[in-house]
């Protein structure tokens, strides 16, 4: 067992870019919803570095990167983000889980940690409506006790308040709890939240190094924690 997890009571898990490489997904959806709108795509590497905010913000980036970068067509009228962001989400909800995986060593990890009696909970910044799809597309819903969106509460990761939320709902104390995340978005509501921090490189951290947010340990791949 990894030394971070002495004395853990509770580990709460990013979802995107830790457990799952949704970016296929995401990607399709995203290009889908700029050609709706008549902007040119945007291309799966681009949205790698643009996934951890949400949805929205998301939309943002990619209609920022496609006005500039495509004919330079823009358009002055309000509610251009909110036009894309709904087809976004209308494409997306298709199928939202039909090229995403999970990395290796998540499911020998979640497991392990379950079966040894920690309470796993899932804190993203992904909207809810679509997590438990993908968990039970992946077959691993029910290894979390509680999951918590991007639109769950009014403020979502880097602030603390959805850590915060999950350890004051199990009754566990913030040092006796651990935040996993490949973000400086998930280390720093970690960090705010009192809770222990450990991220893993391999995700969506916007092209930065995980490790320069300086979280307390890093492992290259989750069975790692086991």
């Amino acid at each position: 067992m990894h030394p971070l997890l002495v004395d853990i009571e509770l580990v709460a898990f990013d979802l995107d870019g830790t457990l799952i490489d949704s970016v296929p997904d995401l990607a399709l959806a995203v290009d889908a919803a700029l050609a709706e709108l008549g902007f040119p795509a945007a291309g799966e590497a681009r949205v790698r570095d643009w996934v951890g905010n949400g949805s929205l913000v998301l939309m943002e980036r990619a209609l920022c990167y496609s006005i500039l970068a495509g004919s330079g067509k823009s358009d002055p009228a309000t509610g251009l983000l909110e036009r894309a962001h709904a087809a976004f989400l209308a494409l997306y909800g298709r199928d939202p889980g039909a090229n995403t995986r999970l990395y290796p060593g998540a499911r020998e990890c979640l497991d392990a940690l379950r079966g040894r009696g920690f309470t796993l909970v899932l804190v993203t910044n992904k909207p809810h409506a679509f997590i438990a799809p993908l968990l039970e597309g992946l077959g691993i819903a029910e290894h979390f006790s509680l999951c918590l969106g991007g639109d769950s509460l009014p403020e979502k990761k880097p602030h603390p308040a959805p850590l915060l939320h999950v350890a004051a709902h199990f009754e566990v104390a913030t040092g006796a709890c651990l935040m996993v995340g490949d973000s400086r978005h998930d280390i720093a509501a970690g960090k705010a939240a009192g809770f222990r921090t450990l991220a893993v490189p391999y995700g969506y951290n916007h092209g930065e190094p995980v490790r320069q947010t300086d979280p307390d340990g890093v492992v290259e791949s989750l069975a790692e924690l086991v």
